[in-house]
């Protein structure tokens, strides 16, 4: 089978044709000046139509094969026809037109052959109208739309060629304004895309702009590292950005994020010069504390002078600051221990003086229950005599509570004789003598003004005679109270 660039003629492969050709050896052979066959037993190779006489073909062993008639337009078959050369043509409105020829075999197989080429272009337009419902990306079915349609110009094969291109024309119609909603969207997607980038680099670039000295490192390498990992995700998930916007912004993060480590490790760095530093510090004091172990309890002055260098030192590390801790606090609790001994010893002398003193406040209680003054300060005198000899008591906060106690008792002593004092004070007495005759006075006045004022009928002056006789006569309780 041959084929003809111009017209659109097509030519078998060779190998089909020997499994096909008939066993008639005065069937049409293949030109001369045909080429080779291609490997592909579908794809014909281009040549001119022949106009010479054909050469005797080549001796094949081929099974012979009943001959059918040509195949002519008819309204079963309208599509294609085949001459008596083996010419295959192809019906295109009114015309003819030839689409290769089919030499070495009967004319049904020659139309069968380029059916099936026509089978092959409707099976992609098929397949482009499923991908298009199937909501396959629009620009791409749009680009293989317009090869199937190139495909169809003047192509080698037999049926409704014309149906064929109007179906790919109505699919890429659809396309062409699916394709600009897809782009729209893309777009947008794009810019949102891009606006959530710059998000992620704007957050890590705050974090590069932060005072290293204030920052959290533990919490910042966090959040870089999640900042980090979003990037990732989106440029997995996301649109595909313009290059140029995507290498601005990946530069601007990628700066971003050097600058936080140099500076975690600068402040590492540093903080491992301050804490070689507070290491060696606190070393020498842990040495000078466990010096003051042979002094005991005298050491404990100088050992919380060493305790406030302690303070004032930094930290060296949380295990170098947690080792030496404990050293020093050893040190410490060493002469502390010293002292607690002493204390405790203190204490077990005091308990027979925490008896007796707790025996003279049963004894002070008599005081308050003494009507006269002048012996229950007697008697409290005496008890308080008594109290200072029993002498110092351990431990301190034990003899101020007993102290208070007595206290308590000597300021209601006390207080008795104010009282007393102020009653019977000569001086005293005689002023409130001398208020107490103006008192007098005042309200016989007054008693006589508000008779007066009712036997004049003076509301006005009944109401403020009688107020002012109140309030004498309240003056005049309180000093006789």
């Amino acid at each position: 089978m041959t084929t003809n660039d111009e017209s659109g003629a097509e030519q078998a492969p060779a190998d089909e044709s020997a499994t096909e050709a008939p066993a008639d050896e005065n069937a049409a052979e293949t030109p001369a000046e045909a080429p080779a066959a291609d490997t592909d037993a579908e794809t014909p190779v281009a040549v001119a139509t022949p106009a010479a006489p054909k050469p005797a073909p080549l001796p094949r062993p081929v099974p012979k094969a009943p001959a059918k008639p040509a195949s002519v337009a008819t309204p079963a078959e309208p599509w294609g026809r085949v001459d008596e050369a083996g010419i295959v043509s192809v019906r295109e409105g009114s015309d003819w037109r030839v689409v290769g020829e089919y030499p070495d075999g009967t004319p049904d197989e020659a139309l069968a052959y380029f059916v099936r080429k026509f089978d092959e272009l409707e099976f992609k337009v098929r397949i482009l109208e499923q991908r298009r419902s199937g909501g396959a990306s629009a620009s791409d079915l749009a680009q293989q739309a317009g090869h199937v349609s190139k495909e169809l110009e003047g192509a080698a094969a037999v049926g409704d060629l014309a149906g064929l291109a109007v179906r790919v024309a109505a699919l890429t119609e659809t396309l062409s304004a699916a394709t600009e909603e897809e782009q729209r969207a893309q777009r947008e997607a794009v810019d949102a895309a891009i606006a959530e980038r710059t998000v992620l680099v704007e957050k890590a670039e705050a974090l590069a702009a932060r005072d290293p000295k204030t920052v959290q490192w533990k919490v910042a390498s966090a959040e870089l590292s999640a900042l980090f990992d979003d990037w990732q995700a989106h440029q997995q998930t996301g649109p595909r950005l313009p290059k140029n916007t995507a290498n601005d912004l990946w530069k601007r993060f990628r700066n971003a994020r050097s600058t936080v480590e140099r500076h975690r490790r600068e402040f590492f760095a540093q903080l491992d010069e301050t804490h070689k530093g507070a290491r060696q510090t606190k070393t020498k004091l842990v040495e000078r504390a466990e010096a003051l172990a042979s002094r005991g309890e005298e050491g404990i002055a100088a050992y919380r002078s060493l305790l406030d260098e302690w303070k004032a030192s930094g930290r060296a590390g949380r295990k170098v600051d947690d080792a030496l801790w404990a050293r020093f606090k050893a040190a410490g609790d060493a002469l502390y221990s010293a002292r607690s001994k002493r204390d405790a010893a203190e204490q077990a002398e005091s308990l027979p003086l925490i008896e007796a003193r707790k025996a003279l406040l049963v004894e002070a209680a008599a005081v308050a229950d003494e009507a006269d003054l002048r012996k229950a300060r007697q008697l409290l005198t005496s008890i308080q005599r008594r109290w200072d000899e029993v002498g110092r008591i351990f431990p301190r906060d034990k003899e101020r509570q007993l102290d208070d106690e007595m206290r308590k008792i000597e300021q209601a002593l006390r207080s008795r004789e104010d009282v007393d004092w102020k009653k019977n004070n000569p001086e005293t007495q005689a002023r409130a003598d001398g208020m107490s005759r103006q008192l007098l006075d005042a309200i016989d006045k007054l008693e006589a003004e508000l008779a007066a004022a009712e036997k004049a009928g003076n509301a006005k002056a009944i109401k403020e005679a009688k107020e002012a006789l109140e309030a004498r006569r309240a003056w005049l309780k309180a000093l006789g109270a």
